[in-house]
């Protein structure tokens, strides 16, 4: 079986500063089980379009946490480029792929829309399916390259008719969002060969829906990196085909005596734009997808998995054994050294804090490897949304997890710098409290990262793939490693806070999850005791 998803292409106002960039597609990537599809940025349009897919609910959860960080990184006040823009986190659409239909998107984009304006208190406008208006359904009456963010900022307060549908009518240093539900598009530029950016404008006057041109097809000319580029949305490639938009710029561009210099995707593309693009130019007669390779294939593999042979299970041959690796016999650059090389060496760098997070991350691990065991048996097809489920939760977690073994160190390096300042530094008493408080955060991250990957293992033992259950049962035991640990460097981090309010609320919330981590543990031996038969009940 198939899980639903949903594709989110957020568009973020930066493409200069790569930190942030990184930032922003990092927070996304932790936020919820999603696939990170693609990153595009543009410098000149100084614009970065983040692509990634997954369930319904892990694509909302993961894009609120994109606009929140965008919002925080990015000032509007202080951007430039060519692009029109209204905010940080500008455009915010969502597309249906799979088992999922547009009105579903729509109540993603509502919901999504009216928790960013209550909040994060940036104004929120709703466009195309989710558009409550129809004067806001085409996004270029909603924003343009005369009508964007420095117009808006001063507008909203005083015109009705830019009310957003969520959120304050004043636009702070983030902008507004614009986010909605739409069918899959074609971001797609044609560059000219010359610098002369009228000659774009013109033509894309000439070819886009808004002024007599293409139905379904968007454009403005801008001048980047240098040349003239005609920057293109196809709305609707299967009723304005990207070949016929090309040979219409190609005849508009003669007439100024010019050429298409070259051209560029931005983002993704459904194959099928492409492969009508090709048919057409190749001039090819009776063409069809199947004759595909990469399709045939397909095809042959999913034909394959619904075969009668493929719904059994023979019993593993022994001399398939023989395949397994023999970890006795690898060679050592194939020993995971390095890291523990680092924590053996009398330095305190790497410590107790980044080994604790790299038990939860290994924990995780296994938990991800059981379920995808779990997935790959048609015997517990039943279980398998439940465990492709987990397996997306249990990477996220061990991404996020192994960023705290590096955290880890760069919040006790920063703490011990700051101890090693003078003592009538005026600064040195309120960076200490600060980077104690650092310092502490990161374990506390691990115990509640750790606490989740338990509760996975915990599912995975009880309904995963029974020939694995071993592993989950290590997989517990390195959560709750990773839990007692963490928990016990927080509170030496904290030593001399005991009357802060801040320290006693962490505090009792690592105690809270010991509580918990520790009779979870027990069920989780417990269950795997009886499903493997060591024990009758």
């Amino acid at each position: 079986m198939t899980r639903p998803l949903v594709e989110c292409i957020p568009n973020f106002s930066e493409g200069r500063r790569p930190e942030v960039i990184q930032a922003i597609v990092q927070s996304i990537r932790r936020a919820g089980a999603v696939y990170m599809l693609d990153v595009s940025s543009d410098a000149d349009h100084n614009r970065t379009v983040v692509t990634f897919a997954g369930p319904p609910e892990e694509v909302e959860k993961a894009a609120f946490v994109g606009i929140k960080t965008a919002a925080e990184l990015i000032n509007m006040n202080e951007h430039q480029g060519v692009h029109p823009r209204f905010g940080a986190a500008d455009v915010i659409p969502f597309v249906p792929l799979r088992d999922v239909k547009m009105a579903e998107c729509v109540r993603i984009a509502q919901r999504l829309g009216e928790r960013v304006g209550n909040e994060l208190k940036i104004p929120v406008y709703l466009y195309e399916f989710a558009a409550t208006r129809a004067d806001r359904r085409n996004l270029a009456q909603i924003r343009s390259p005369k009508f964007q963010y420095e117009q808006l900022k001063d507008a909203i307060q005083t015109d009705p008719n830019l009310t957003p549908d969520f959120g304050p009518a004043i636009v702070g240093d983030a902008g507004a969002c614009i986010i909605g539900a739409r069918k899959p598009l074609i971001a797609f530029n044609v560059f000219l060969n010359t610098d002369n950016v009228e000659i774009a404008q013109k033509i894309a006057r000439a070819i886009r829906a808004s002024t007599g041109g293409f139905a379904h097809l968007k454009a403005a000319g801008f001048l980047v990196k240098g040349r003239a580029q005609v920057s293109m949305n196809l709305t609707d490639y299967h009723q304005t085909p990207l070949f016929r938009v090309i040979e219409a710029i190609r005849r508009e561009a003669q007439r100024y005596g010019v050429f298409i210099e070259s051209s560029e995707l931005i983002g993704l593309a459904p194959q099928a734009a492409f492969i009508d693009a090709a048919e057409w130019y190749m001039q090819l007669e009776g063409f069809t997808a199947d004759q595909l390779l990469e399709v045939r294939i397909a095809k042959a593999e999913a034909e394959a998995a619904q075969a009668p042979l493929a719904q059994e299970e023979p019993p593993l041959p022994q001399e398939a054994t023989s395949a397994m690796i023999n970890v006795s016999s690898l060679d050592q650059s194939r020993r995971p050294s390095a890291f523990v090389e680092a924590v053996a060496k009398d330095k305190a760098l790497p410590g107790g804090g980044s080994v604790a997070a790299l038990a939860g991350a290994l924990a995780a691990a296994l938990v991800q490897m059981v379920a995808g065991l779990t997935v790959k048996k048609p015997r517990y097809a039943e279980k398998h949304e439940q465990m492709k489920t987990i397996v997306q939760r249990a990477e996220s977690l061990r991404e996020r997890l192994l960023d705290n073994v590096v955290r880890d160190v760069d919040a006790f390096r920063a703490l011990m710098e700051t101890v090693r300042l003078p003592q009538d530094d005026p600064e040195r008493l309120t960076l200490l409290v600060q980077r104690t408080f650092s310092a502490a955060e990161v374990p506390l991250s691990v115990c509640q990262q750790s606490l989740e990957a338990l509760e996975l293992s915990a599912e995975v033992v009880e309904h995963g793939n029974e020939n694995a259950v071993s592993d989950a049962v290590v997989g517990a035991h390195m959560a709750y490693a990773a839990i007692a640990g963490a928990a016990f460097t927080m509170k030496i981090n904290l030593i001399g806070f005991e009357e802060n309010e801040q320290a006693i609320a962490m505090q009792e919330q690592v105690n809270r999850i010991l509580r918990s981590a520790q009779e979870l543990r027990d069920n989780v031996l417990q269950k795997a005791m009886v499903r493997t038969g060591l024990s009758s009940s």
